[in-house]
């Protein structure tokens, strides 16, 4: 623990349940590394994995974005591999970048979009994309024919989330960069968004715990009842 992690420890009561406002200000003044952290969420929820109708999975752009420069990756022919060009992805093409990923272990890029045409190509790197959950779904907006709609989304911060096989949920709202007032609207965009995909199937609380953190800060509780307010 470094000097400057045990100076935020004492900035916060691990007892108590903060409202997200609360939680965006301690966050921010808890992030005291040089460079800007990342603000990141980490949700519990009350379902259970396991089963094929209990998976809390989706996408959601968030008004001010994520801070982060993305790096798109398009598997596209023709007509469409020009509209993503056009459209501002950083790579674009077939057969060759499945070679590329296979053979050099490439990974510069941070989102992957595919035309469906595209998805028997794609398919080959199922083993190497799953366990980095970069492979293109459509439930999340990556396997599209309207891809200039979907890299514009990913660019302006289009954030996917899927709740792992610990039933938390993993994802960066923005940067210490970022006014409280942004980040506290991308975190309401957010939970919307994960509270809307409850499952039918899951019982009793959803919500189970709400945490917020910097890159190198501690762990900030929110009250559930309070997002839902």
């Amino acid at each position: 623990m470094g000097k400057n992690y045990k100076e935020s420890v004492k900035l916060i009561d691990k007892n108590t349940l903060y409202t997200p406002s609360e939680a965006v200000e301690l966050v921010l003044k808890t992030s005291k590394a040089k460079f800007d952290e990342t603000i990141d969420l980490a949700l519990r929820l009350g379902v259970d994995p396991r089963h094929a109708d209990q998976q809390v999975r989706g996408a959601v752009v968030l008004p001010h974005g994520t801070g982060k420069k993305v790096r798109v990756l398009v598997f596209a022919k023709g007509d469409k591999a020009k509209e993503a060009e056009d459209a501002g992805a950083d790579y674009v093409g077939a057969e060759e970048y499945v070679q590329k990923i296979q053979k050099e272990n490439w990974f510069d890029f941070d989102v992957v979009v595919a035309t469906p045409d595209m998805m028997g190509v794609v398919g080959r790197l199922g083993r190497v994309l799953g366990p980095k959950g970069l492979m293109p779904n459509p439930k999340s907006g990556t396997v599209t024919f309207e891809v200039a709609k979907a890299i514009d989304e990913i660019k302006a911060g289009k954030v996917e989330y899927r709740v792992d096989k610990t039933a938390i949920i993993h994802v960066m709202i923005g940067k210490k960069s970022f006014e409280a007032k942004k980040l506290e609207e991308n975190f309401h965009t957010l939970m919307d968004a994960v509270v809307k995909a409850k499952p039918a199937a899951a019982k009793g609380q959803y919500l189970k715990s709400v945490v917020i953190s910097s890159t190198m800060g501690p762990g900030i509780k929110i009250n559930p009842v309070k997002v839902l307010d």
